[in-house]
């Protein structure tokens, strides 16, 4: 028995009561086939309902076979059984996504007339709705057009208007796109003066409904442009959220709400003044402990430390530190430098000469010790799991490296 599709005939139907015909086995869950529903099942690029039947939650409700099914837990499905049913729809998540899919219809037929590119596809999802459009490019300067254009026909209130007809009769519509195959009535939307689109969605009366729609921006996307965009009450909460954050920026900033954007390029040129003095100063305190390291070391200066190994464990270093001051020391050193961060449990090896390649100093020791890293001739890193083998692997070093 095919489903009576309430949600046409009543679209402003928040309950309804209707009778269960049959549970069926639905993958892990089961899915409810009742003779009347309210329900709107997953299609059209619209998601499906939600609310309740007799008390239980309705996961999803999707179309199949001319059947629509409402899943539920294969545990509530066992509180279920033919009969009678009270239907409850979730009123708020219908008027959004309704308002969402009218509201796409305004957008892509403005984009359409505005531009001469068609939607391709579309979604509306539980954060952001998009569209994808047939055309290589569209300005910022085209968005806020288009954007405006809709907010107009927002304001104008022109009817939704919808018509059924047969197949054949199909084509006395300019419609936005091709209509369905293999059905016995088309069901085809109409925004006046702005679209005509065969659409099996559930729509507002008129575009006033719509309230507000927000262009979020446009990128590439397999050849074409995705388009994502807003509508309705989604509108106010993201104005609200901005305006939320925008007072926190404000505030931090010592700025007012609407100079937020230019106290912050302020700040972030300010603070990338302070990271190039913070690296210079890094450099410079590397350097000094790089000197401080070799003068430490006889016969490690410059060319005299060819062929020797000197490794160090420097406390209280992180293995960025350890980096920088071991880059500064090859600069002072032929010495295969073998520099390790205790609190890391990292190491680096690195060596100034070319002819001399460090991995056979240093790869199966540190493997026998339970290390692992890897690395080119000239610069070798690893890391351990436990101090005591780090410090092992460091006094198992040869002192003399093959040349």
């Amino acid at each position: 028995m095919e489903t009576r599709k309430v949600y046409y005939e009543m679209p402003a139907a928040e309950s309804f009561a209707a009778n269960i015909l049959e549970l069926r086995p639905y993958t892990d869950k089961t899915a409810l086939i009742l003779d009347a529903t309210i329900f709107y099942p997953e299609g059209g690029g619209q998601p499906g309902d939600r609310g309740t039947i007799n008390g239980i939650p309705v996961l999803d409700v999707q179309e199949k076979d001319d059947e629509i099914f409402h899943i539920v837990n294969n545990g509530d499905g066992q509180k279920l059984s033919p009969g009678p049913a009270e239907l409850i729809l979730d009123r708020a998540r219908r008027r959004d996504f309704t308002t969402l899919h009218t509201a796409q219809h305004l957008l892509s037929g403005t984009i359409l007339r505005m531009t001469g590119a068609y939607t391709v596809s579309m979604h509306l999802g539980d954060e952001v709705c998009t569209i994808d459009v047939d055309t290589k490019e569209m300005t910022d300067e085209t968005l806020i057009a288009v954007e405006e254009a809709v907010a107009d026909a927002i304001e104008g209130d022109h009817p939704v208007i919808i018509h059924l007809c047969p197949p054949e009769r199909v084509e006395d519509f300019p419609l936005r796109k091709i209509p369905p195959k293999g059905e016995d009535v088309i069901r085809v939307v109409e925004i006046r003066g702005n679209d005509f689109s065969p659409c099996c969605g559930t729509h507002l009366a008129a575009t006033g409904d719509i309230g507000m729609l927000r262009i979020l921006g446009a990128e590439k996307y397999k050849g074409m442009i995705r388009v994502s965009f807003i509508a309705g009450r989604r509108v106010l909460r993201d104005s609200r959220l901005l305006r939320h954050n925008a007072e926190i920026a404000s505030r931090a900033l010592k700025v007012p709400v609407t100079e937020t954007g230019a106290g912050v390029l302020a700040l972030l040129e300010k603070t990338s003044l302070l990271e190039r003095r913070l690296k210079d100063l890094e450099e410079d305190a590397a350097l000094r402990r790089a000197k401080a390291l070799i003068a430490g070391k006889p016969g490690f200066e410059a060319q005299a430390g060819e062929g020797k190994v000197l490794t160090e464990c420097l406390s209280d270093t992180d293995m960025e530190e350890v980096l920088r001051i071991g880059r500064a020391a090859q600069k002072l050193s032929s010495a295969v430098l073998v520099l390790a961060s205790p609190g890391d449990l990292k190491f680096a090896g690195l060596c100034s000469v070319k002819a001399l390649d460090i991995r056979p100093l240093l790869k199966d020791t540190m493997e026998k010790h339970g290390g692992k890293g890897g690395g080119g001739p000239s610069f070798f890193q690893g890391q351990f799991s436990r101090a005591e083998d780090l410090t092992a692997f460091l006094k198992s070093i040869p002192q003399e490296a093959a040349i």
